[in-house]
């Protein structure tokens, strides 16, 4: 651990569906990631990753509790200042990648910086060509989306989520659909740029071996962290 809080929550509560169908999906979760660090979300099916994930990304508000980016609540914000908040900040890489399968991969990373505004078109171009050589994709640049394999079109989604240098990378299962070598490939490139850039990731993982090279893990269970180790400290008990 290197460096502040960039991203916690605190006392999250969040309820899915309707009535019957009602579900209490987090449970008072209090969490805090410190830049410079990879933590890992593990847990069965349904536990609540995914949907603590989504809180965290500004992609869903809870019911109760408190997001902070770098201390800073944000709960409070409107739709439009989450956006920007969340599309300059946090890079999400989510199972599937939802690509735009009539662009290149390419103009695919280019996308958050669009959104963004902040580069000119050749800084954009540029930046997702060196991001693509980056994930090992340098000579598919122009390729369309959907002509690439699972694997590659799932490196494109990781490029896409560093298009704007966040601060915090939230990857939902990011190696589900990988094979083991790209699946090594890709988690050692996330930790090594948060580790020599000072960002901060934090993955949701069935991959027992992924999960143990983090520096933290997180058992859920039931919509609670029901435990947390630092690496080294932990059994293998997911």
């Amino acid at each position: 651990m290197n460096g502040g809080i960039c991203l916690s929550c605190e006392a999250i509560e969040r309820y899915l569906g309707e009535e019957e169908e009602r579900v209490h999906a987090l449970r008072g979760v209090s969490l805090d990631i410190e830049t410079g660090s990879v933590h890992a979300v593990v847990g069965p099916s349904g536990c609540g990753k995914s949907t603590l994930l989504y809180v965290l990304g500004l992609l869903d508000l809870p019911d109760a509790g408190q997001v902070a980016i770098e201390s800073e609540p944000v709960s409070h914000l409107s739709d439009d200042e989450l956006a920007h908040k969340r599309n300059k900040f946090i890079g999400f890489i989510f199972q599937f990648h939802f690509l735009m399968d009539e662009f290149t991969a390419q103009e695919n990373v280019t996308i958050p910086m669009r959104k963004l505004g902040q580069l000119s078109d050749a800084q954009m171009r540029e930046r997702a060509a060196d991001l693509l050589e980056a994930v090992g994709l340098g000579d598919k640049l122009r390729r369309l989306s959907r002509h690439l394999s699972g694997g590659e079109q799932q490196r494109v989604a990781i490029a896409r989520a560093l298009a704007n240098d966040p601060r915090v990378i939230l990857a939902d299962e990011p190696t589900g659909n990988l094979d083991t070598a790209n699946s090594e490939r890709a988690f050692e490139l996330l930790q090594n740029l948060v580790h020599d850039r000072g960002k901060a990731l934090l993955l949701a993982t069935h991959n027992p071996a992924i999960a143990e090279a983090c520096d933290w893990t997180h058992e859920m269970k039931d919509g609670r962290i029901t435990a947390s180790h630092a690496r080294g400290q932990r059994n293998s008990n997911f």
